[in-house]
Parts: C-alpha cells; sequence; structure tokens
C-alpha cells in the first residue's frame, strides 16, 4: 500500500548503509545527518552509540529506546597467499545463508568485492567439497572469499586479520513483497532505526527525559547499550527489534508486534510490560505475547547485568531472521504508534 511507501523508502537507504559490528561508520553517519535534519540533540558517545535526546518535562526518570545499529558478516581470519580470505562469523551468520555470491570487503583504505566460494561441484570425492554435497554441514572453515586480488593489492586496500566482510551492497536491496511485506538482509535492526527516526519526529515535550539510541555493537554483547546504561541512570530502557518466527512460537506473523515477557536472558519487567499494553490499547494496535528462546536484546542483556531496573523488548514478527528477513510494513509502523504514545503517557 502507499501508505508505507515512505517507511520502505526509509528502511532501504538504511539496509544500504553497512554496519558490520565495530565497523559501523557509514550507518553512524547516515544517521547523524538524519536527526540533524529532525532537529533533535544528538550526539555520538565513546562506545560508538548514535543518541539522539529528547527533553522532557522531568528529567528524574529517563526513558530510553534503543535499536542496535550494528549487523552481522564475517570478519578476516587470513589472506592467504593466493589472496582469498578466510573468514569467521561476525555476531549470527551463517555462510549457507548467504550463498555463493559478492560479499563486500570494507578494508582499511577501500572498500573492495569478493566472491563468497564454497569450491565446484563437479567433484569425486577426493575434494573436500563433495562432503559438503552429501553429508557434513557447511560451516566458515569450509568457505572462503575469492578476490583474485594480489596480497600486495590487498594490502593496498587496508585488507588484513580483523576486516570486517559483508553481504554486497547490490544483493542487499530490500524487495516488496505482495505490497504489504519488506524482504531484505539485515532488516535485524536497520527496520527498529527507521522507527526510532519516526519517534524523534513525533515525540515532544513528554512527561520524562527520552533518549533515542542506536546502540552499537549490540550482535556480539550488546557492548553499546551496556555502556550507555552503565554511564546514564534510567527509569525504564525498551529494546526494538525484530522477533523471530517458528512454529515452536506462539505468536504470528503479519501486522501485530510481539512484547516478551521472557528470552535467552532472562525475564522482561511485567510492570513495564503492562503499560506498553495499555499504551497499545491507547493507540489501538494489536499487540501478542510471548516467551523466546536463543535470543536477546539491549534490553534484557542491560537488566540481567543490572543496570536497569526496567527493561522491555518490543519487536515485529519477522520470518527468516538472520538471513534474508521479511515482515510486514504495518507491524514495524506500529511499533512506532505504540511507543510514541507510551512515551507521551503521565505514568513517569
Amino acid at each position: 500500500m502507499s501508505e508505507f511507501n515512505a517507511l520502505f523508502n526509509t528502511i532501504t537507504e538504511l539496509v544500504l548503509c553497512h554496519s558490520p559490528s565495530g565497523a559501523e561508520q557509514e550507518i553512524d553517519r547516515a544517521l547523524l545527518e538524519k536527526f540533524n535534519a529532525i532537529g533533535v540533540e544528538n550526539w555520538q558517545d565513546e562506545a560508538g552509540n548514535i543518541i539522539a535526546k529528547i527533553p522532557g518535562q522531568q528529567s528524574d526518570s529517563p526513558v530510553a529506546i534503543t535499536a542496535h545499529k550494528d549487523e552481522i558478516g564475517t570478519i578476516v581470519k587470513c589472506v592467504r597467499e593466493d589472496g582469498a580470505l578466510e573468514v569467521r562469523r561476525l555476531g549470527g551468520s551463517f555462510p549457507w545463508v548467504y550463498g555463493e555470491g559478492v560479499m563486500d570487503i570494507l578494508g582499511d583504505r577501500a572498500t573492495i568485492s569478493g566472491i563468497l566460494s564454497f569450491g565446484s561441484r563437479h567433484v569425486s570425492h577426493e575434494s573436500p567439497q563433495k562432503a559438503q554435497q552429501e553429508d557434513q554441514p557447511l560451516f566458515w572453515e569450509n568457505a572462503w572469499i575469492e578476490t583474485k586480488c594480489s596480497v600486495e593489492e590487498l594490502e593496498t586496500a587496508g585488507v588484513r586479520p580483523g576486516t570486517r566482510v559483508v553481504i554486497g551492497k547490490h544483493r542487499k536491496q530490500p524487495f516488496r513483497l505482495n505490497e504489504d511485506y519488506i524482504a531484505s538482509y539485515t532488516l535485524d535492526n536497520k527496520a527498529s532505526l527507521a522507527i526510532l527516526l519516526d519517534l524523534a519526529q513525533q515525540i515532544q515535550n513528554p512527561p520524562q527525559d527520552v533518549y533515542l539510541i542506536a546502540s552499537a555493537k549490540e550482535e556480539i554483547g550488546a557492548i553499546g547499550a551496556l555502556y550507555f546504561t552503565q554511564n546514564q541512570r534510567l527509569g525504564a530502557l525498551i529494546a526494538l527489534e525484530i522477533i523471530p518466527l517458528a512454529p515452536e512460537y506462539s505468536f504470528t506473523g503479519g501486522e501485530a508486534p510481539v512484547l516478551l515477557s521472557q528470552d535467552g536472558y532472562g525475564f522482561y519487567d511485567e510492570g513495564l510490560n503492562q503499560e506498553i499494553v495499555q499504551a497499545a490499547k491507547k493507540a489501538d494496535v494489536p499487540l501478542q505475547p510471548a516467551i523466546i528462546d536463543g535470543f536477546g536484546s539491549d534490553g534484557s542483556i542491560a537488566m540481567k547485568m543490572g543496570h536497569v531496573s526496567r527493561a522491555a523488548c518490543l519487536g515485529f514478527p519477522t520470518d527468516n531472521t538472520h538471513g534474508y528477513e521479511i515482515a510486514h510494513l504495518s507491524a514495524i509502523a506500529h511499533c512506532t504508534k505504540i511507543l510514541a504514545h507510551f512515551a507521551t503517557s503521565p505514568q513517569f
């Protein structure tokens, strides 16, 4: 539907900004520019978080809403003599999810492209690739990035152990699926960044200060959020996330966001959850309660570490998480409506 065009375009712009954990400069520039254009106070802290602050009527119990800006990918372990790169996972990435194809190698001085490779199919049992065709899972140790560059050319570009490698930008271009859905790599968590930008425009004169945080290095341990919550006392923290769809869970896909009570790191605050439920009712938005496994957020990790007393996680149901993800655009927009009502409600 045309009502989602602006949201789709914003997510597309954000998706096409590379931001592997620890090398997030491209998305940083885009977010700072957008917050400046909106006209809200913003800055980047020592941990790499991009923070926008909306002053409230009081400052004794501020609210933080986070959406991590980093994406999963790979990291170079070794540069071979033939110019091929051995890589290992950065966050929850798997080679079979990406498939053979273009990867962007973010060198210190230049970005170059290579091909994620698994080897030829037309081989006998003498080749290690034969096992992947028949009976062995595919791991990063079995894959490599083919560059067809010399070691000297790679050094000139600044490619070294520690260089980040992500899915090629042209392969990240989002796709509009049946009008209402967006499909793309790295909706986790670029779609949530779009929600932050919408909230920066909608929230005005809230009861308490509101911090909108594009958090750094979440995929490798919520490092940015832990730094912020260690240094800023908060009344509540709400993490925006994708929520993985799977038959084992009780919620469904579509337009209704999901509110978690528990994930792999522990329980969320039920009092805060009830306030979010009331905000959803005021916004006339459906909301699905859930508990899930194999998942964590800025909120659950910060709460487990004792950095915040109250945390929640609100998100949109998503197929193929940490892969070519699919989410309903209305579910993403509904998260904005809920949080806009929450942030401007008088309970704080």
